[in-house]
Parts: structure tokens; C-alpha cells; sequence
């Protein structure tokens, strides 16, 4: 059983009509190339250069115009679609949300647990963190599909509660802001994530200048099955269910493991 996926990467300004069209751009490129499961950035709708009300002022809840327009996207196209947006929320902050869009429905809402704090950042000054809870996955073709974020890539148990739930594909959009060292901890954990969950892992960066680039979807081994590096594009590959059971085979760790992952209060 095989799955052509995609990720797309791209960098999102404060036009939000043109960061809407430049969207539908990519799933239909995907489209046509096959794909059934495309994953693209964090923020995709609205991203300014730093964390002000500009995010809040530019939000939207999850039936507004925006995704409406990606659910008729996603029907008319016959893709699941995951993408990172901006949700209204309370006391004049911001839900940084993944929606997976399926047949022209919300499907599955993911809202960022770990905000980045980080390298002088402050996420948290507009954004509300979610409590952890139970994951929603989506059934593409016959594949689970869990939903995390950007900076939640940093906190392994992140993915693992996703695989523990029981997620073979990992769907990762992020814009991960670029920086010393930064373009090589990407590369460096999206790689660990698969290899240590055994899983597939669909990473959809913004590229510059708001992202460091490097979209990729990784096999369970960590190989890379198809990637992008700086350029705004679309990369497409095709994940095989007898790749994932064999290395699941020959590397036991998700059966050999000792340790459960449990939330802790913040």
C-alpha cells in the first residue's frame, strides 16, 4: 500500500490574500503531481517579522474566510490538506493552530502546546499555549496522520505521544526562524524524530526569510525521500507500507520501550 505525499514550502508575508493564493498554488501543483496528503507551514495565512498584535489583529476563527477557502480547495481537489494557521482566541491572544482539511471538512485541529520562548523569541506574548490532550489523527488512505509544530520538534515526547496514539505519519509545519545553527537542528531532529518513532515525518518549513527552508519527507530510517532547500517549491514522494512494517521489523524500539510519556502541569 502506497501514499504519494507533499510537502510545500514558501515564505508567508502579511498579505493574506496573497499567502491564500500562493497556498492553492501549491496543492494543486501537488495535485497534479499525484499527491493525496500535503503538509504546509506554520502560519501559512499571516506571518509578520515579529510577535505582535499584528498576528492577533490578522486572526481568524477556524469557519472564517480563510480555511473555508482551503476546505473547497481541498474538495475540489481530492487532497487532505494540513496547514498552519492563525486562530482567534481569547483575552486578545492568538491559538496557533494546525486544521487537516479533509473533504472539504476540518478534520482534525491541532493547537500548539510547546511556544517558542527561544533565541529571543517570544511566542507566548500573543499566543496561548494548549494543554496536552489526546491526539487527533487523521486516516489518509489507510495511513494515521498525527499533527504537531515547529518548536514542538524540540520535545521528543511530543511525537512520541503521537505515535503512542497511534500515528505513522508525523505531519510537522513549522517556521522555524533562522539563525545560528538553526537550519542544522533541523535537519538534525526531523531525522531523529522518524528514526526514533519509526515513523514517517512530512516537515513543511517557511523558506526565507521568515524560515530557514529545508522541507523534507523523511522515511522511518532517515533517509530522505524527497526535499527542498532554500526556494519556495513543492517536493512530492511516495511512503510504502511495507518500508514502514520492515523497518518496524528490524528496529522493535516502539515494542522494546520501557518508559511512557505523561503530561505534566505547566
Amino acid at each position: 500500500m502506497t501514499l504519494t505525499v507533499a510537502v510545500g514550502q514558501f515564505a508567508p508575508t502579511e498579505d493574506k490574500e496573497a499567502n491564500l493564493a500562493a497556498l492553492e498554488g501549491m496543492l494543486r501543483t501537488a495535485s497534479d503531481r499525484g499527491a493525496r496528503l500535503v503538509v504546509l507551514p506554520e502560519y501559512s495565512v499571516f506571518t509578520a517579522p515579529t510577535m505582535d498584535d499584528r498576528f492577533v489583529d490578522s486572526a481568524e476563527p477556524l469557519d472564517g474566510a480563510a480555511v473555508s477557502r482551503l476546505c473547497l480547495l481541498s474538495k475540489e481537489l481530492g487532497v487532505t490538506a494540513i496547514v498552519g494557521v492563525n486562530e482567534t482566541a481569547a483575552g486578545g491572544r492568538i491559538h496557533n493552530t494546525l486544521v487537516g482539511i479533509q473533504d472539504g471538512t476540518v478534520r482534525a485541529v491541532y493547537r500548539k502546546v510547546h511556544l517558542y520562548d527561544a533565541f529571543g523569541y517570544r511566542e507566548s506574548d500573543r499566543v496561548l499555549a494548549a494543554a496536552p490532550s489526546a491526539p487527533q489523527l487523521l486516516e489518509v488512505d489507510g495511513y494515521r496522520v498525527g499533527m504537531q509544530t515547529c518548536y514542538d520538534l524540540r520535545f521528543p515526547e511530543t511525537s512520541r505521544t503521537l505515535v503512542d496514539a497511534g500515528a505513522e505519519v508525523i505531519a510537522l509545519p513549522a517556521e522555524w526562524v533562522p539563525g545560528p545553527l538553526k537550519e542544522q537542528h533541523w535537519n538534525t531532529l526531523i531525522r531523529a524524530r522518524a528514526i526514533e518513532n519509526t515513523v514517517y515525518v512530512l516537515a513543511a518549513d517557511q523558506s526565507g526569510p521568515t524560515g530557514s527552508g529545508n522541507s523534507a519527507v523523511i522515511d522511518p530510517m532517515g533517509i530522505t525521500l524527497a526535499g527542498l532547500g532554500e526556494a519556495p517549491g513543492v517536493a512530492t514522494a511516495t511512503i510504502e507500507r511495507a518500508r514502514l512494517d520492515h523497518v518496524r521489523q528490524v528496529n522493535p524500539a516502539l515494542s522494546l520501550r520501557r518508559y511512557r510519556v505523561t503530561p505534566t502541569e505547566k
